[in-house]
C-alpha cells in the first residue's frame, strides 16, 4: 500500500489551489496554513527545481473526534495536501490518513481516518475533473 494520494492536474499551480480550497471548503475542511515551501527555501539560499506548497487543512468536528479517542492521533494533525508544479505540471497529493492513523493500530480511529482520506481524495478529484 503507499503511504501517498497524487494525482495531476491539467491547471496552474494557482489555479488548483484556488479549486482546491473551494472543494475542501464544500466538505467542511478548512485550510489553517498556506505555505510556499520554495519560497522559503529560496529565501535561505536553497533553491529547488519548481514550486512546492504545502495546505494544512483540518474538519474541527473531525479533529476533535479522533483527539478523544486517542490523543496521539495528534501526531498527523492537521492533514497535509502538497500543490506542486515540476517540468510544467501540477500535482496534487497527500499522505493518506489511514496509514499514518494506522500506526497506532486503533480500529476506532481506521473508521474516522477512512472517512477523511476518501473526503479529501474526492475534494482532490474534484479538481482534477474541472
Amino acid at each position: 500500500m503507499e503511504f501517498h494520494y497524487t494525482v495531476e492536474s491539467s491547471q496552474s499551480l494557482d489555479d488548483t489551489i484556488v479549486m482546491l480550497e473551494r472543494e475542501l471548503a464544500e466538505r467542511k475542511f478548512g485550510v489553517l496554513w498556506h505555505f510556499d515551501l520554495a519560497a522559503k527555501l529560496r529565501e535561505k539560499g536553497q533553491a529547488i527545481a519548481g514550486e512546492y506548497r504545502v495546505l494544512e487543512v483540518c474538519n474541527p468536528a473531525e479533529a476533535a473526534n479522533i483527539l478523544g479517542l486517542n490523543e496521539l492521533a495528534g501526531y498527523f494533525l492537521p492533514c497535509k495536501i502538497v500543490v506542486y508544479g515540476i517540468e510544467g505540471k501540477t500535482r496534487i497529493g497527500l499522505p493518506k490518513p489511514t496509514v499514518l492513523i494506522g500506526v497506532l493500530g486503533d480500529d476506532a480511529l481506521k473508521s474516522i481516518a477512512d472517512h477523511v482520506e476518501a473526503t479529501l481524495v474526492e475534494a482532490i478529484d474534484r479538481c482534477v475533473a474541472q
